[in-house]
């Protein structure tokens, strides 16, 4: 079954046109990080770590696309040249995606993320969340080393798998 589900995610636009044009037009009016009650992508999910128990949560974020709009000191000239235009951020949308995800929910740390899909505006991305004070949690062998205190704020620390790629170590 999963191998079937990420075949349709391969090519979403050419695989299940309709339902994935409709799935973006919801997602549009839906704030920028929203909590949903499943993942999207179960194959993808289930790969990064997601598992259906408590103290864990999917939270969907919607990124803008573009590049960055910088001020900058430029005397001499008028008021609207004071701006360097398209310049590319550090931090991939991805990166920006779980944090603020994490912003948004403080007591929650960031697993890991997944692209669930884009338009001409937006990039989506699904995080996966886990609660380090659950029980289940804390006796669950593979996630346990979450609830460890140096683990707190991983996602701003560039410890989650698109952190460190932006950083250049995966």
């Amino acid at each position: 079954m999963y191998k079937q589900i990420q075949n349709l995610w391969k090519n979403p636009l050419k695989n299940m046109k309709k339902e994935y044009k409709e799935h973006l037009i919801d997602w549009r009016k839906d704030s920028a990080v929203v909590r949903i009650a499943k993942p999207t992508r179960l194959d993808r999910a289930r790969r990064l770590g997601y598992k259906a128990k408590q103290g864990i949560i999917v939270v969907r974020a919607r990124v803008k696309k573009g590049t960055a709009k910088k001020p900058v000191v430029n005397h001499a000239r008028r008021p609207k040249r004071h701006v360097m235009l398209n310049l590319p951020v550090a931090k991939s949308k991805q990166r920006i995606a779980e944090e603020r995800s994490a912003r948004k929910y403080p007591n929650l740390e960031v697993l890991n993320s997944y692209w669930v899909g884009d338009d001409s505006k937006s990039e989506f991305y699904e995080i996966i969340m886990v609660d380090p004070n659950h029980a289940r949690i804390f006796s669950d062998r593979k996630l346990n080393f979450l609830c460890k205190k140096p683990s707190t704020g991983r996602v701003y620390r560039g410890l989650t798998s698109a952190g460190k790629k932006s950083r250049g170590i995966r």
